[in-house]
């Protein structure tokens, strides 16, 4: 039977297995030394963030996190956009290959939608991978911005 629930730091290690999984499959393997910090970062984040702005919802069978996926809720300056200045930031959805194209994805998802309405959001945002694009229209997901690009700058 599966659960679906708002995981809590009782689940530290299945979130952080599940983050791991996630990046290994979207980026590709890592070098230890990187692995390694990416799990002291994670740890030392969702000690200080898990359940106050970052929320993490997961399917779990058999005491496992079979699904899951990160509610980012952010506080901006408001704007016709977003005029209560609370957007939601949908990001690392993840299912373990044996349970894919069960709509246990799409039920994570829900439950995201439902809280996010409970949470006075203006709207969710996500980036949506070539596999997930089809849920998430499904779900109600437009594309967000035809006149713009994504953008971003790292310092080297």
């Amino acid at each position: 039977m599966i659960n679906y629930k708002k995981a809590d730091l009782n689940e530290l290690e299945e979130i952080i297995r599940c983050r791991m999984e996630f990046i290994r499959e979207d980026i590709g393997p890592q070098i230890p030394e990187m692995e390694a910090t990416i799990q002291a970062q994670l740890k030392e984040y969702l000690a200080n963030h898990l359940n106050s702005d970052c929320y993490v919802f997961a399917a779990e069978e058999d005491n496992r996190i079979i699904s899951i996926a990160f509610l980012l809720i952010q506080e901006r300056p408001a704007n016709p956009r977003f005029p209560h200045g609370r957007t939601g930031n949908i990001m690392n959805v993840y299912t373990v290959p044996e349970k894919r194209r069960q709509g246990i994805a799409g039920n994570v998802i829900k439950q995201i939608m439902d809280f996010g309405k409970t949470q006075n959001l203006d709207f969710l945002e996500l980036k949506a991978a070539p596999m997930g694009y089809p849920l998430y229209k499904k779900l109600g997901f437009e594309d967000a911005c035809s006149r713009c690009k994504e953008m971003n700058f790292k310092w080297e």
